[in-house]
């Protein structure tokens, strides 16, 4: 089976200002260095449409209908000091959630055997009301809510290895034994949240926080070592990743020291935990959605090394 890419062009739109690091580029690149690849084995799809009403799982109807209001006629609306958008923000916002739950759909009905979503904004730390940090919508929250709605999975798992720690995924998911999220992220950092002893009311978050300047080997061994058992053991019918690329060596909004290598070697690791968890619950699919990731040259090759990982299962 094949891998699947969603992405849509209304990310283009999402017009964010002059010198803001969360640009149209950052999805430009990423599509332009798929191209270089063997197409072979992907199968590009547009997000699909889909109910409003799924959203109401993540984040609260006041928050919504706040959201929705939001996007200007022209120029920019701020939702917080750094979180932007513009007329076109609307449509690529919709299609952020549209390719999540496109992958999910893809992915559980066997169409590709997994999936990559080259999207944006990004999504992780937008709690249940409340945009923060470039993001609008928890894109992964909302699919993971998704797959226990519409498919009953018992337990899903999102794991995240963005420099900055998914507060809103980690809010959305605190009181919910049926969601589990791990997450590695430097610290202290933005959002100041990921500390060692937030474990969730269900024990179902694990952090592991990073310091300033750790290295690609010492943070792999950390997966290995704590991060990745501690997903298996969760024994995930599906396993989301929150894919942000910032903790590269050359990206200007982290310390971290992973260099694009790192990234696929770091996949395949995910793809083993994957492999074992499906010891324990059937087949463990992996979906793959874009957070960060901010040096367009360190973006493109690190994703590039993160989807041959993919589509080598």
């Amino acid at each position: 089976m094949k891998t699947g890419l969603i992405t849509s062009d209304t990310y283009q739109n999402h017009n964010t200002g002059e010198g803001h690091p969360e640009k149209i580029d950052r999805v430009t690149s990423v599509i332009e260095n798929f191209k270089k690849l063997d197409n072979k084995n992907l199968i590009w799809k547009k997000p699909s449409s889909f109910d409003h009403n799924l959203l109401i799982n993540t984040h609260s109807s006041e928050y919504i209908k706040q959201v929705q209001q939001s996007f200007p006629e022209s120029g920019f609306n701020f939702l917080d000091g750094d979180t932007v958008v513009s007329p076109g923000s609307k449509d690529a916002t919709k299609d952020a959630v549209g390719s999540i739950i496109t992958a999910i759909d893809g992915v559980h009905n066997k169409e590709f055997k997994n999936a990559f979503c080259a999207v944006r904004p990004p999504g992780h730390h937008a709690e249940k009301e409340k945009a923060m940090g470039f993001c609008i919508y928890n894109n992964v929250a909302v699919g993971a809510n998704y797959l226990l709605e519409k498919y009953e999975y018992n337990k899903v798992a999102i794991i995240d290895f963005d420099v900055h720690h998914g507060n809103g995924t980690q809010a959305s998911f605190w009181n919910d034994g049926s969601l589990f999220y791990a997450s590695s992220h430097q610290m202290p950092l933005f959002p100041g949240t990921g500390a060692y002893d937030e474990t969730g009311a269900y024990q179902n978050i694990f952090n592991l926080p990073l310091a300033y300047g750790t290295g690609g080997s010492s943070i792999r061994s950390g997966w290995r070592d704590d991060l990745l058992p501690s997903v298996v053991a969760a024994k995930p019918d599906l396993i989301i990743i929150s894919a942000g690329f910032d903790a590269h060596e050359a990206d200007p909004l982290g310390g971290l020291q992973m260099t694009s290598d790192d990234f696929g070697i770091l996949t395949n690791d995910i793809i083993d935990a994957a492999n074992e968890a499906a010891e324990h619950s059937g087949a463990v699919r992996v979906v793959s959605l874009l957070e960060g990731g901010y040096d367009l040259n360190a973006l493109g090759q690190s994703v590039c090394q993160h989807m041959t990982a993919l589509e080598g299962i």
